[in-house]
C-alpha cells in the first residue's frame, strides 16, 4: 500500500554511499526530502538530482534535509555524487526494501519510480509527488510544500 499525505512514515535505515547508516530518528526534528529516482547518472534522473543540488541551500535555510534513493550500489552512487558534485547523501536501496517500504511503484511495471515525499520533523508525510517525466518539478513541489511547513 503506498504511503499517503497524512501518514507516518515508516521507519527505516539505508546506508549512504559512503556506507554511513542513515534514518529519520537522526534527524532530530528536521524535515526530510526523499527522493526515489530509477537510476543514476541517466537524464532524467541527472535533471532532477541537480535541480535539488542547486536548490539545497534553499531547501536547508527551510530547515531540511535531502536524501535521494535509487536502486543503484554504493559505488555507481559515489560516482554520480562525485560528477556533478552532490551535497546530499544517495541511499542504497539495492534490494527495493525502502522502495517497497513507501509503495512506490514501478513505470510501466519494469520502470523504478520517481516519487519524492517531503516527510516534516514529526515523521508526518506531507507531501507525495509521483511524476515520471517532469523531474524539475519534483524540486518545485518539494520547495512549496516546505514553505507551507514553515508558514
Amino acid at each position: 500500500m503506498p504511503i499517503a499525505v497524512g501518514d507516518q512514515a515508516p521507519p527505516f535505515k539505508a546506508k549512504d554511499q559512503n556506507g554511513v547508516e542513515r534514518c529519520l530518528a537522526d534527524l532530530g526534528g528536521k524535515p526530510l526530502v526523499l527522493f526515489f529516482y530509477p537510476k543514476d547518472d541517466t537524464p532524467g534522473c541527472t535533471i532532477e538530482a541537480c535541480g535539488f543540488r542547486d536548490q539545497y541551500a534553499a531547501l536547508q535555510a527551510l530547515g531540511a534535509e535531502v536524501w535521494g534513493v535509487s536502486g543503484d550500489g554504493a559505488g555507481s552512487h559515489r560516482r554520480f555524487v562525485s560528477k556533478f558534485q552532490l551535497p546530499y547523501p544517495l541511499l542504497v536501496d539495492e534490494g527495493n526494501a525502502l522502495r517497497d517500504a513507501f509503495g512506490v511503484a514501478k513505470t510501466l511495471f519494469v520502470i523504478p519510480g520517481r516519487v519524492t515525499y517531503v516527510i516534516d520533523g514529526g515523521g508526518v508525510v506531507r507531501l507525495v509527488f509521483d511524476e515520471m517525466l517532469d523531474a524539475n518539478a519534483h524540486v518545485r513541489q518539494a520547495m512549496a510544500t516546505l514553505q507551507q511547513l514553515k508558514g
